[in-house]
């Protein structure tokens, strides 16, 4: 695969990632290191030299050595917001004579909360890659093109080894048996909103707008350059669904002295009219902001966030119902 197409699918937010909730809730061995660190945000670390009761110190999971046993190991993540895979990548930075020859990855849709045990047991897991040979301290990317809705994920190693991090980029998707339970957050990542395009992302990315619960630091937000010209920053949204906003969160939590001076939001409808939903409006630094909207008379599908002039923002919530 080249290089364009995996950063192209990279761009799209980390599904499987501890931020969003996702979670590694098994795996048959983890000898040499925690299976938990496959889905850390921060890209693994390695300090030579450092060595615990189990050898050395690797910012990843790692299995015990079969030396030619038969059979492979394997982990099994839940996905922190279930949703439609685009691309997959197998990090094995830093694991040079220990990472595993092939991996493969296979998907399941669950609903409910069955043990860790019987999901792993379970023998209708749906293949996404292949049995692939992968090379050791590199990020290995692969596209995936699947349109169906997964909520777990399992990375087979064939047969044993270490690797680093498991990206799994794509697409949110909501639970179809929650929908219409009441008021939803049409731009949350986790109801199947979407960063579309934005103007610039140079320290952080913008699909963590959309992340739920509250940023836990600056760094968890979306922060642009600093702008040197006339013009402002902005970002695209596909909604959730179409429907109609009533209420609008725009959070600079965390952002002081590099929070923007204002916000306004631009809503395109089902048939391409654009509509004002929020005026140019001053913002405060460090502040959960809640606006109201006035109804319009169409179901919205994307939004547009514009920032004056730049800055950064920690999360932006647009609450409201399908339909209209």
């Amino acid at each position: 695969m080249n290089d364009r197409t995996a950063e192209e699918f990279t761009l799209l937010p980390d599904l499987a990632v501890r931020t969003l909730g996702g979670a590694v809730i098994w795996a048959n061995d983890e000898s040499f290191a925690e299976k938990e660190n496959l889905i850390t945000p921060e890209p693994a670390r390695y300090q030579p030299s450092t060595f615990g009761h189990k050898g050395q110190i690797y910012d990843g999971w790692e299995t015990r050595r079969h030396r030619g046993e038969p059979g492979d190991d394997a982990a099994v993540v839940r996905l922190g917001v279930p949703g439609v895979i685009r691309g997959i990548v197998v990090d094995t930075a830093w694991f040079t004579g220990n990472y595993p020859p092939a991996v493969s990855v296979s998907a399941l849709e669950l609903s409910g909360y069955p043990p860790a045990e019987r999901i792993a047991e379970r023998d209708d897991w749906e293949p996404l890659i292949d049995r692939a040979k992968i090379a050791g301290d590199s990020r290995n990317p692969f596209t995936v093109d699947d349109e169906r809705r997964w909520t777990h994920v399992k990375l087979t190693m064939h047969p044993d080894g270490g690797v680093a991090r498991l990206r799994v980029h794509g697409e949110g998707r909501p639970d179809p048996d929650l929908l219409g339970l009441g008021p939803l957050d049409l731009a949350a990542l986790e109801n199947g909103a979407l960063v579309l395009d934005c103007s610039n992302r140079f320290y952080s990315s913008p699909n963590q707008l959309l992340y739920p619960g509250l940023a836990r630091r600056m760094g968890d937000g979306w922060e642009t350059a600093r702008r040197r010209d006339d013009g402002n920053d902005w970002v695209r949204i596909r909604l959730a669904g179409p429907g109609l906003i009533r209420l609008a969160e725009i959070d600079t939590s965390y952002f002081l002295g590099n929070s923007p001076g204002a916000a306004a939001l631009t809503g395109r409808t089902t048939d391409g009219t654009e509509v004002e939903l929020l005026p140019r409006t001053p913002l405060l630094p460090d502040t959960r902001h809640r606006f109201p909207i006035a109804p319009v008379a169409a179901s919205v599908e994307e939004v547009r966030l514009d920032i004056y002039p730049d800055g950064g923002l920690a999360r932006l919530r647009l609450f409201g119902e399908f339909g209209g």
